[in-house]
């Protein structure tokens, strides 16, 4: 049995309760054309081993060149993160053997990594409402070579071997021990995903593989000293980071209430049955003999090079989000759901540009994204880059309604029409007749005949029951279609029924 509130998460054992540790160490494929130590393509979906050098099929005599791309992406984390950028690091070798490993060693960095100490802030959501903020500490970023994959569906009785990721660049972000729950846990991989889209130094797709979690949990007595922990390896979602949290934290309560031990060792977690089950025994850096690569000198940075680096960065999360609120005065909620992710963000910059009064139809223009587009893609199965509407269309549609010339009611049903044909939504407006009306001429008939052919009611409103004007309301906007400004129509109302 677990407890969790906006500021704990507790699992309570026979004999008490149980605080969890957790700390994850995330692989995240570096944004560039080409691998880290060769110029062999990194595309996704390539057939198997068609993106192979010399240098990732390990072949004798070949000697890996390091790509400054992947540098000059893994520094701009760093700086996204607020961490230290050494200025000076070195690629150590990682040796064990495994067939998707051709050099029968990985090229990593363990004892002078690129990137040292940094953080991020978190607002994890429980279940009972909202966490509270927190900052993770990030360890250290260091640049490490993939290594290739292992098919075993492909033969009843064999497995074969595609080379097409060894080599690829990957950023090892290693947190501290911080988090004290699967909420947290899950919004430290949020925040970091969003983070390095907005970088552009990494796409995040988890379900692709470019962005993947190791993840060390241990169980201890609140206020005692750190367990033993565990690493479940390569979990590839968020959702499944955050149960695999729960599943092993379980796991060790009954080992420990049991009067066991957890043991230091490397896990698997299977999503489709929700259980862990043991890989092997936990390596210690000894074990894989790590040396300096005897191929790479140690690299060194210009203060020139990192200044490059971190004027390319973007507008953050956080800033952007900050932004949002303060100067453009949007709700918070409405102001953390866009930001979230930098594709959301950029249409809605888009959109508000297009209205040519970002300053006045903020709030507006973010009502409508959050509501009425993100239902109309959820509906339709589409993400944000996927929209049948473009900001420029979206804030058409807009500035039709801050003008007068269609209701709220007239723009959604505008709004089911451009997502049905891709029209402009003044095309819609001028070719269907659906502008709306301020003729207080035409708007005053109406209201007479709604009146008379409801005296009783008339006489009832007059008699005290205010509550009836809405229903005046109603009938007037429904003889007229939908199409009467609805301020004439309340101002007309209150007129002819006082």
């Amino acid at each position: 049995m677990t407890t969790e509130t906006a500021s704990s998460y507790r699992i309570q054992g026979a004999t008490g309760e149980w605080e969890v540790v957790i700390g994850l160490e995330v692989h995240a494929q570096i944004t560039s054309n080409a691998k880290l130590f060769s110029g062999a393509s990194t595309a996704f979906g390539a057939e198997p081993n068609t993106q192979v050098s010399l240098v990732d099929a390990a072949m004798p005599g070949m000697l890996p060149v390091l790509n400054k791309e992947c540098i000059r992406q893994a520094v701009r984390t760093g700086l996204a993160l607020g961490a230290e950028i050494n200025r000076v690091s070195r690629f150590d070798r990682k040796n064990y053997f495994y067939a998707d490993l051709p050099q029968g060693y990985q090229i990593s960095q363990l004892y002078h990594p690129l990137v040292g100490e940094g953080s991020i802030p978190i607002e994890p959501d429980a279940k009972d409402g909202p966490g509270e903020a927190k900052l993770v500490g990030v360890e250290r970023i260091h640049v490490e070579q993939d290594a290739g994959k292992l098919m075993h569906d492909q033969h009843p009785t064999r497995s074969y071997v595609d080379l097409n990721r060894s080599g690829v660049a990957l950023m090892e972000i290693v947190s501290r021990p911080d988090m004290r729950s699967p909420a947290e846990a899950g919004a430290y991989l949020r925040k970091l995903r969003s983070i390095l889209r907005y970088v552009g130094s990494c796409d995040g797709n988890m379900e692709q593989g470019s962005m993947r979690a190791d993840v060390n949990v241990s169980v201890r007595r609140p206020g005692e000293p750190f367990g033993t922990r565990t690493e479940t390896k390569n979990v590839n979602s968020v959702r499944f980071v955050m149960a695999a949290i729960e599943q092993e934290a379980n796991r060790q309560v009954d080992v420990l209430e049991a009067g066991g031990r957890v043991v230091q060792e490397t896990r698997l977690y299977d999503p489709d049955r929700g259980e862990g089950r043991s890989m092997r025994s936990k390596e210690d850096a000894h074990d894989y003999r790590y040396f300096p690569d005897p191929d790479l000198l140690p690299l060194e940075l210009s203060e020139a090079f990192i200044a490059e680096c971190e004027a390319s960065l973007p507008e953050l999360p956080d800033d952007k989000r900050a932004r949002y609120e303060g100067p453009l005065g949007l709700p918070a909620y409405n102001a953390a759901v866009i930001t979230a992710d930098v594709e959301t963000a950029r249409w809605f910059e888009a959109l508000l540009d297009a209205t040519g009064k970002p300053e006045t139809m903020a709030k507006a223009a973010s009502n409508w994204l959050i509501s009425d587009l993100f239902g109309a893609l959820n509906r339709l199965g589409k993400g944000i880059g996927e929209s049948p509407v473009s900001p420029a269309q979206g804030a058409e549609l807009l500035n039709l309604v801050a003008d007068g010339t269609l209701s709220g009611t007239l723009a959604k049903q505008v709004f089911e029409i451009m997502l049905e044909t891709g029209d402009d939504p003044s095309k819609i407006v001028e070719e269907r007749g659906l502008k709306q009306t301020s003729d207080t001429g035409a708007i005053e008939a109406i209201i007479a005949q709604v009146m008379e052919a409801n005296a009783d009611k008339v006489a009832e409103y007059r008699g005290g029951k205010d509550k009836l004007f809405g229903f005046f309301v109603g009938q007037t906007m429904k003889a007229m279609g939908g199409k009467a400004n609805p301020a004439v129509v309340n101002e007309l109302l209150k007129k002819a029924l006082g």
